[in-house]
C-alpha cells in the first residue's frame, strides 16, 4: 500500500472559485490538508460562467482540450482547463470541465436564479461531469488509488467504474468514497434520463440505480460506491437505523450499514477564530475572555437594543426551514419572550417563517431582534457577542456553528443529533465537566427546560459560566484531525480486494 496516496476529489463546488452552502467549503478544506499531510491530491469541478477565469489563472491543456463524447444520441465537446487552489502552505492541481452549452453559460449552479427551478438538463450536465471524471484520468495518464465523490452530482461516477471501465487495466485498483453532504438533494429525473448515461441496461432497473421507478443518482452512489461516509458519526447511525432519516433511501442505507463511517467536518480556524476575526470590533482570547463584552455591546447596538451584562443574549444563525427546528422555534416563541433574555436571529429560507419572524421582532422589539437575509459580518457580530448559541435542528448532518460557538466562548444549547450529538458534551453540575447544554426530545418543553437551566447559570453562577466558556474555547476543530481520519478511510480501501 502506497504511504503516499493519490486522491481525486470530484465535487460540483469549491471555495474560493465557487459556493452554494458548506460543499464548498469542506472540498477547498479538507484536500488542502490531505495535500499538506503529503499526499497527491487533485480536484475536478464544473467551470460555471461566475467563475473568473482571468482572476484564478485557469488556462488550457494541450491534451485535455476539445474532448468528444455521447450524451444519448447527442455529441458533446468539452475541454478540461487547469489551475490552482492555493491556500497558506499548499497549491492544489484543480481541474475546471469547460463547456459553454452546459456549464459556461450559466452563473447559478444547480437551479435557474428567475424561476428558482431546477435546470431541466441538470441530469446531461452531471452526466457529462462524471464521464468527464475518466476522461481525465485516462488522457492525463494519471491513476488514482481514490476517487473522492461528493453528494448526488457526483453519484454515477462509482456507477461507471464498476460497469464500464471494469475491465480496464488502469482503473484496475480504483476505488470509491461517497460522501453524503446532503441526502434530501438525490439527483432524481424521469427513467427516459436513464438511456442519455451509456450505462449497461441491467442498471436500469431498482436493483441498479432506479428508485421508485425513477432515476436517481444519489442512490447510484450508495449502490456502487466501494465505501461510503457522511460528515458525522452520530449522522451515520441515524442514517442507518432511523427511517426518518434516510430521504426514502433508508433500506439502501441499512444494507451497507458495515460500508458507512462518519466523520465530522472541520472548521476553518483563520477565518473563525476571535483572536485573529477582524470583523468583530474586539478580539479575543482565553487570556483576555473579558473582551467578549465589548462585543456584545456592539451587538445591541447593531439591534438597537439595551446593553445589560446581565442579561444573556442568545444568537440563531440558520436557514429558516422546518428541519432546522424552526417549527419548535415558532410553537415556542411566547413562552421564550417571557424569559429574561434577548434573542438575535440571521437568517432567510421559507416564506411562512421569514414573514413569522419579522412580525415577532415588531411585536417584542424589546426583546427580539431579527435580519432576515444573510450577511457574513454580522454572523460573525452574533457569534461573538451572544452568550449563548441555540440550534434546534430536527436533524444535522454536521453543523458548524455550533463549532463557531464554542471557540468563540459561545455556550451552545442544541438538540440531541448528528453532528451536533458528536460535538456538544452536556454540562455536568457534579464535575463541571462538559461544553453546552443538550435536550433530547424534540419537543417545546425539552428545549425551553435547557434554555432555563443555561439562563439560570448565567444569572446566579458567574464562575461556572465562565468554565463553561472555557471548556470550549479550549476545543480544536482544526481540519487534521478530519483529514487524518479520512486518510485512514483512503487506505482502508486501497487494502481492498
Amino acid at each position: 500500500m502506497p504511504s503516499k496516496l493519490k486522491i481525486l476529489f470530484a465535487t460540483s463546488e469549491v471555495v474560493p472559485f465557487i459556493k452554494t452552502g458548506g460543499l464548498a467549503d469542506v472540498s477547498s478544506a479538507l484536500p488542502q490538508k490531505l495535500y499538506e499531510l503529503g499526499h497527491d491530491v487533485r480536484l475536478i469541478v464544473p467551470k460555471y460562467g461566475a467563475i473568473d477565469e482571468r482572476k484564478f489563472k485557469i488556462h488550457e491543456v494541450v491534451r485535455l482540450k476539445d474532448i468528444k463524447i455521447n450524451i444519448g444520441e447527442k455529441e458533446v465537446i468539452f475541454s478540461l482547463r487547469s489551475s490552482f487552489l492555493i491556500g497558506e502552505k499548499v497549491r492544489v492541481q484543480i481541474y475546471f470541465l469547460d463547456n459553454p452549452e452546459y456549464f459556461g453559460s450559466r452563473h447559478s449552479l444547480y437551479a435557474d436564479p428567475l424561476t428558482g427551478e431546477d435546470y431541466p438538463d441538470n441530469d446531461e450536465r452531471f452526466i457529462l461531469f462524471s464521464r468527464a471524471v475518466f476522461e481525465l484520468i485516462t488522457k492525463l495518464g494519471w491513476t488514482p488509488d481514490v476517487i473522492h465523490c461528493n453528494d448526488w452530482q457526483c453519484g454515477l461516477i462509482p456507477a461507471y467504474l464498476k460497469t464500464m471501465y471494469k475491465d480496464d487495466p488502469q482503473y484496475a485498483s480504483v476505488k470509491t468514497l461517497f460522501t453524503i453532504h446532503n441526502i434530501t438533494y438525490q439527483g432524481i429525473f424521469p427513467k427516459e434520463s436513464f438511456a442519455k448515461t451509456s450505462l449497461p441496461q441491467q442498471l436500469a432497473s431498482e436493483k441498479g440505480v432506479f428508485h421508485n421507478g425513477k432515476l436517481n443518482f444519489l442512490k447510484s452512489g450508495l449502490v456502487f460506491a466501494d465505501m461510503i461516509n457522511t460528515v458525522s458519526e452520530t449522522y451515520a447511525k441515524e442514517l442507518c437505523e432511523n427511517k426518518e432519516f434516510g430521504a426514502g433511501l433508508h433500506e439502501i442505507l441499512s444494507k451497507r450499514k458495515k460500508d458507512i463511517f462518519g466523520v465530522v467536518n472541520g472548521i476553518d480556524t483563520s477565518i473563525w477564530n476571535p483572536q485573529l476575526d477582524k470583523k468583530i470590533p474586539k478580539q479575543y482570547s482565553l487570556r483576555n475572555i473579558d473582551a467578549k463584552k465589548d462585543n456584545k455591546k456592539a451587538l445591541a447596538d447593531n439591534f438597537n437594543f439595551q446593553y445589560d451584562e446581565n442579561i444573556p443574549v442568545i444568537g440563531i444563525i440558520s436557514r429558516l426551514t422546518e428541519e432546522k427546528g424552526m417549527d419548535l422555534l415558532e410553537e415556542s416563541f411566547k413562552q421564550l419572550m417571557e424569559l429574561d433574555m434577548h434573542l438575535v436571529l440571521l437568517g432567510t429560507g421559507d416564506k411562512k417563517y421569514n414573514k413569522f419572524f419579522t412580525s415577532m421582532s415588531t411585536k417584542y422589539s424589546n426583546k427580539f431582534s431579527c435580519f432576515i437575509g444573510f450577511d457574513d459580518d454580522l454572523a460573525h457580530l452574533i457569534e461573538a457577542g451572544s452568550d449563548m448559541f441555540l440550534i434546534p435542528s430536527k436533524y444535522e448532518p454536521c453543523g458548524l456553528n455550533q463549532m463557531y460557538s464554542l471557540v468563540y466562548g459561545t455556550v451552545p444549547i442544541v438538540h440531541k443529533t448528528g453532528g451536533l450529538a458528536d460535538t456538544i458534551i452536556p454540562y455536568n453540575e457534579k464535575n463541571g465537566s462538559g461544553n453546552g447544554f443538550v435536550f433530547e426530545k424534540y419537543t417545546v418543553s425539552a428545549m425551553i427546560s435547557e434554555i432555563k437551566k443555561a439562563i439560570k447559570i448565567f444569572t446566579n453562577d458567574k464562575d461556572t459560566w465562565r468554565t463553561l466558556m472555557k471548556n470550549g474555547m479550549k476545543s480544536d476543530f482544526s481540519w487534521l484531525n478530519s483529514a487524518k481520519k479520512y486518510i485512514e478511510f483512503y487506505k482502508k480501501l486501497t487494502e481492498k480486494n
